[in-house]
């Protein structure tokens, strides 16, 4: 340990000092020509850089503010639940506790195969719990970027179904001024205020969020408090720092699942007691958590010689975790530190316009957990210790073979060791110390043809891996522990072709075909976590918008999943919690008076249950809501208004997004009925 903190700050030192003072060879023309590029038709997530977007052999989708302002929405899974190749999974509604699947994983984690970046720092920790979405306030987010498909190159473990990027604003011109309030069933309160400018050399955004639901069933209460700064220094046209803070904490209440019979009787109550099934009565399970996110950015342009980026990070995640129908009553404490510099060339070979990236990824993260035998937590019986540490290197080129053909080539090689120890002081033959290092690699390549002012047409293999949580490789809850030395990474390679179309002015279209071939993905067998035999993910994601005039924009997408077993004992079974189709559609109408009326419908069709490898149990039922909004946005004396009302599930459909199968018996976690919501915004 003594030696890599040795190392990270010789490397820290050596790139700081690159970074502050290289910008002095940089010609003013460049960086003029580098800030001359329009945000709105460039990506930054696809290759750690800006990038125009047809020009990334991908599929890509952006939400732009303008967008999340008019979409009535309270979280960013209210935003990404309804894009094309994505699905959200929830216990009873609670978005802080909401499962993202990207591209038809299935199964109880397939977060672990999706990154989330917030301004391109990793949010994923590395245990096996997905991201607290709340921590994250809308009204401090510029847009959103979803890159589908495979990034393992450029970002390693887990960028497998996509990587969603989450840019927050910097402040720009005057103060601008922001505050809303939200209100609906169940309820529901969402207040929010920020204030972002520039002065000189300095920008700053300051924001504040609170988040508050009863839930729709009893015991599913959840609320939120966060807030974040940003404030950037633009040393001069060559060199800027920027520094981000933000924190958060959530309370939520966990109500449990509910088999059918308890469902019939009343799909609003907590998870009851049915000792014929072994399960516990949850009357009292609920948690808290806290993040705390820190970035330090600095920029340096050095014109024709290229770009140095650095990322210092850190991350603190806290969570207290009670549950008395297990009983288990839990701390865990996560830090996560970070170095992250990247070297951009952007320089012709032969008159041949080329982009070259060279990055290093480091990261300490160690974890702490602490287990007692009551809430009070007055007597310990287990403390676990942990540490991932992983060190990885990438290279990405990009080669315009023609100017419209563009040919982009990459490699990435990853070293991750996990390590710790484990004391049960009251079962001694549970204790453990123990190691495990991992190897991944990761290889792309792709090819992008332009045609038209907007349209192309692309196709790419890459390979990806992921590394185990770390309570995949090592078990520490009080039964059986160990340090699971047979578990692998998981690998797998990802073919793609897709394209996107501007055939008329205002109808976008696009396409994109894949099929991903997993090994070792890992699950758990009823008794521990295990690599499983090959899978198969093929899938077909379609979109559509057309916008006519000023007066509409009709709006759809499709998705086909397919995800089967494809050796071993459950071999051409179909991967449960795999949707085989979902399909999004709607209409914005700009009517008179300030008025846009949206009315939207979404269609989820049948899965297996989690755990029903097998294929022999229920199918989790498909369901179809409908969704209508009413929009005011006038402008009055410089202040923008925003006022709306929406009706989401407008029949009641009674639905469930995610269920399983457990022992003899079959489980549900029931989603919300009808809701009502309102709210008013003002930007001034």
């Amino acid at each position: 340990m003594q030696r890599v903190s040795q190392s990270l700050f010789i490397l820290t030192v050596f790139l700081v000092t690159i970074a502050s003072g290289g910008f002095a060879l940089a010609a003013p023309q460049d960086v003029a020509q580098e800030k001359a590029i329009v945000m709105e038709e460039v990506v930054v997530t696809a290759t750690r850089g800006m990038e125009e977007i047809r020009k990334v052999p991908a599929h890509v989708s952006i939400i732009a503010e303008e967008e999340i302002k008019k979409s009535g929405a309270t979280n960013v899974v209210e935003l990404l639940d309804k894009l094309e190749g994505i699905q959200i999974r929830s216990y009873s509604g609670n978005p802080a506790e909401s499962i993202i699947d990207m591209r038809g994983f299935g199964g109880e984690n397939p977060f672990g195969k999706t990154l989330i970046l917030l301004d391109g720092r990793r949010m994923n920790r590395p245990d096996m719990r997905n991201i607290n979405w709340l921590q994250i306030s809308l009204n401090n987010i510029e847009r959103i970027e979803v890159v589908r498909g495979a990034s393992g190159v450029l970002y390693g473990d887990a960028a497998i179904g996509g990587v969603i990027n989450i840019i927050t604003k910097k402040g720009k011109g005057p103060p601008k001024f922001n505050a809303s309030v939200i209100a609906g069933s169940y309820g529901l309160h969402n207040e929010r205020v920020g204030v972002s400018g520039s002065t000189d050399k300095w920008n700053y955004t300051l924001t504040g969020d609170n988040n508050f639901s009863f839930g729709y069933r009893d015991r599913s209460k959840f609320s939120s408090r966060g807030g974040g700064f940003d404030v950037g220094y633009d040393a001069s046209d060559r060199f800027n720092v920027n520094l981000g803070i933000s924190f958060n904490k959530t309370d939520y209440q966990m109500p449990g699942a509910l088999t059918k019979a308890m469902m019939e009787k009343d799909r609003r109550q907590y998870q009851q007691a049915d000792p014929a099934n072994f399960i516990s009565a949850t009357p009292d399970d609920d948690g808290s958590d806290k993040y705390t996110n820190i970035n330090l950015g600095i920029k340096s342009f050095w014109g024709s010689l290229g770009q140095l980026d650095i990322n210092f990070l850190y991350g603190k995640k806290d969570l207290q975790i009670d549950m008395s129908s297990w009983p288990s009553y839990t701390n865990i404490e996560i830090d996560t530190y970070g170095l992250t510099p990247k070297y951009i060339l952007s320089k012709d070979i032969f008159s041949f316009k080329n982009k070259l990236t060279l990055g290093v990824d480091i990261y300490h993260e160690p974890f702490e957990k602490s287990s007692y035998s009551t809430r009070e937590r007055s007597t310990k019986n287990t403390y676990t210790d942990l540490t991932r540490e992983s060190f990885a290197y990438y290279i990405r080129d990009e080669f315009n073979i023609l100017d419209p053909l563009i040919l982009n080539v990459g490699y990435r090689q990853d070293r991750t060791t996990v390590k710790g120890t484990n004391t049960d002081y009251a079962t001694p033959s549970n204790n453990w110390d123990d190691k495990k290092i991992h190897h991944g690699e990761a290889y792309e390549a792709g090819l992008t043809y332009l045609f038209g002012k907007t349209s192309n047409v692309y196709t790419k293999y890459a390979t990806v891996y992921r590394i185990p949580f770390l309570d995949e490789q090592a078990s520490y809850f009080g039964w059986g522990d160990y340090f699971n030395r047979n578990l692998e990474k998981e690998t797998g390679k990802c073919m793609e072709v897709g394209t996107q179309l501007s055939p008329v002015e205002g109808l976008k279209l696009a396409l994109s075909l894949f099929r991903i071939d997993m090994e070792d993905e890992i699950v758990w067998d009823g008794t521990k976590n295990v690599n499983m035999d090959k899978t198969r993910h093929d899938g077909a994601e379609i979109s559509a918008s057309y916008k006519l005039k000023d007066w509409a924009k009709i709006y759809g997408n499709f998705t086909y999943h397919k995800a089967t077993f494809e050796a071993g004992k459950y071999n051409n079974k179909e991967v449960p919690l795999v949707p085989n189709k979902i399909a999004n559609a709607g209409v914005e109408v700009n009517l008179p008076f300030s008025l846009m009326l949206r009315p939207e419908v979404r269609y989820v069709d049948k899965s297996y249950l989690n755990l029903d490898y097998d294929n022999v149990r229920d199918k989790l039922e498909s369901y179809t809501l409908y969704n209508i909004y009413l929009f005011y946005r006038p402008t009055l004396r410089k202040v923008n208004i925003t006022a709306f009302f929406g009706v989401e599930n407008l029949t009641d459909e009674k639905y469930s997004s995610y269920g399983m199968k457990y022992g003899a018996t079959n489980v549900y976690y029931p989603m919300p009925g009808i809701i009502y919501k309102g709210g008013l915004s003002f930007e001034f």
